[in-house]
């Protein structure tokens, strides 16, 4: 399996409330993909135009494949958010480094 933290922020203050919907869009398309274990988008409290991405993938070829979806190309090219970070994760209950590779 493949874990996935990462962190976005709406690039336009005035736009947080249509990046929130937009999101939650994208959450309930993605979590229909058949190699997409988790996908759960959390927003800051003390900071609302920041958000966390928790994912959990098959593998890489599903994430690629993620990337390929029509609801995620549409959700990219509003170009309401940029990406912080991004963090590659092993669970440390059961996963290994060498399986993560």
């Amino acid at each position: 399996m493949l874990w996935i933290s990462a962190g976005i922020e709406v690039t336009k203050q005035s736009e947080i409330a249509r990046a929130r919907r937009e999101l939650e869009k994208l959450v309930g398309e993605t979590q229909t993909e058949p190699d997409c274990i988790k996908f759960e988008i959390l927003q800051n409290l003390e900071n609302p135009a920041c958000f966390t991405l928790w994912e959990c993938w098959v593998d890489e070829a599903a994430l690629k494949a993620h990337f390929e979806q029509p609801h995620t190309k549409a959700y990219l090219a509003l170009e309401l958010t940029e990406v912080m970070y991004i963090e590659r994760l092993v669970s440390c209950a059961g996963g290994s480094l060498e399986q993560a590779a």
